[in-house]
């Protein structure tokens, strides 16, 4: 039986090497299906209570969340932005959080983060292992960083560093379990 898989780098950068490693990440997994979503696509206003209260909980937040419920696993590559989340991702998890509390639906997670940077967006990468702990009950959380992302990745072959390539397989691997056991 496939396995239903939404990635999706957290930036909205177009040619977002996030949006690369988390679509190599997902089409690893042993009989996926990958769904791979563009934030672009969910462009809305800027969380606030009194948006919220005044016009509701946009449309595309639902829609959103749709895509997660209806996924088996979750792969997210984070883009570093001054040492946290992109606004374009904070801004889709404070609308979708407003939707219920189990933000990412109890879904099995790999977290990931790249830069073209040594550090591979680590610190934004710890900040969501820890948030998101939190945010998803019960759930499995596996993590991998990408450093130097143009050194360490090509288009047609994806990871080229054997050794992060390997280290990478072993959280799919976790990841897997995960979803076979959800």
């Amino acid at each position: 039986m496939s396995k239903n898989i939404v990635a999706l780098g957290a930036s909205s950068h177009k040619k977002s090497i996030n949006k690369k490693l988390a679509n190599f990440a997902a089409h690893l997994v042993t009989g996926g299906s990958v769904n791979l979503l563009d934030l672009n696509d969910f462009e809305m206003p800027i969380y606030s209570i009194d948006k919220e209260i005044e016009n509701g909980i946009p449309q595309l937040a639902h829609d959103f969340k749709a895509y997660i419920k209806a996924a088996d696993g979750i792969v997210i590559s984070f883009a570093e932005h001054n040492g946290a989340y992109t606004v374009a991702f904070k801004n889709i998890m404070d609308w979708i959080s407003r939707i219920e509390p189990d933000t990412w639906a109890s879904k099995p997670m790999l977290l990931l983060a790249t830069s073209p940077g040594g550090r591979g967006g680590q610190t934004v990468l710890d900040i969501a292992v820890n948030k998101f702990g939190h945010m998803n009950k019960n759930a499995s959380i596996s993590h991998f960083s990408l450093p130097s992302f143009n050194a360490n990745f090509n288009d047609e072959k994806g990871i080229t560093n054997e050794e992060l390539l390997i280290a990478l397989k072993a959280k799919i691997a976790v990841f897997e379990t995960a979803l076979d056991n959800g």
